[in-house]
């Protein structure tokens, strides 16, 4: 195992005054890519909360890259966040600025002065992500996938050691999520980036297989990808719970999995 750039012992994270996970124990060493699963509101998000030091710890040890989050004062959390990327599932770009604006808002609000400078490095992370061309094209005139792909290489500016992706294919078909997918799965493998993706998606987890986290009755804990046969008595059971007719339940499982099935 290479450096640790995340660890975390025996921390517990709240939210206001509910605690939403607790004993949290898990370490990611450079270049490594592992899939955060779980239900809405298990404590995905806080973690991730956790680790760019937007939400405090109060009890355990947790450190990210060199800096320790305990007693984690704030004029030191903008230096933190240069070395974090995050990409969010609503893209959350300002749509009244092309995507060079977009860009280069960041960089002039992390420090960067040089235009020459701002302009390269904008251009160099819009070719990692496949929009070399799109300085000048406006979110709203953008397709989900390129304003994620917008979204990555914000992420990407400031030459991050770790990307937080929380749920980035949410909002995509899956043919994008695919090609997203392989962008950010690439950060790792190409680039050496620390990557911790929190999805819901189980056609990502089988086509791009690595370790996986699972939040789960207040617990982070390692898992395995569940067999295709799990899945589907696991997808007709929630269908049928729901109030659904089996026949109707049956044949959307059929589809999704073939005739096999």
């Amino acid at each position: 195992m290479g450096k640790l750039v995340i660890d975390f012992k025996g921390v517990d994270i709240c939210q206001k005054d509910l605690q939403v996970l607790n004993g949290v124990d898990f370490s990611m060493s450079k270049g490594q890519f592992m899939y955060l699963i779980g239900r809405v509101g298990s404590g995905k998000s806080s973690l991730i909360k956790t680790i760019t030091g937007e939400i405090p710890i109060h009890r355990g040890n947790a450190t990210v890259l060199d800096f320790s989050l305990n007693g984690l004062k704030s004029r030191d959390i903008p230096s933190l966040r240069r070395k974090v990327g995050v990409v969010f599932q609503d893209f959350q770009l300002l749509t009244d600025r092309s995507v060079y604006d977009n860009l280069a808002f960041v960089l002039k609000a992390t420090g960067w002065i040089n235009r020459d400078e701002i302009r390269a490095r904008i251009e160099e992370v819009l070719s990692m992500v496949g929009l070399s061309g799109k300085n000048d094209a406006m979110p709203y005139r953008l397709s989900g996938g390129e304003q994620q792909r917008v979204a990555i290489a914000r992420a990407m500016l400031n030459d991050p050691d770790i990307i937080l992706a929380d749920e980035p294919t949410g909002n995509l078909d899956p043919d994008t999520s695919a090609n997203i997918m392989s962008i950010i799965h690439g950060l790792s493998q190409t680039f050496g980036i620390t990557v911790l993706m929190a999805t819901h998606n189980y056609n990502i987890l089988r086509s791009f297989p690595s370790e996986i986290l699972k939040c789960e009755d207040g617990r982070l804990m390692k898992t395995v990808m569940p067999s295709e046969e799990d899945l589907k008595n696991k997808l007709i059971k929630f269908g049928l719970s729901r109030g659904y007719e089996y026949e109707l339940v049956y044949q959307t499982v059929m589809k999704m999995y073939g005739p096999q099935f």
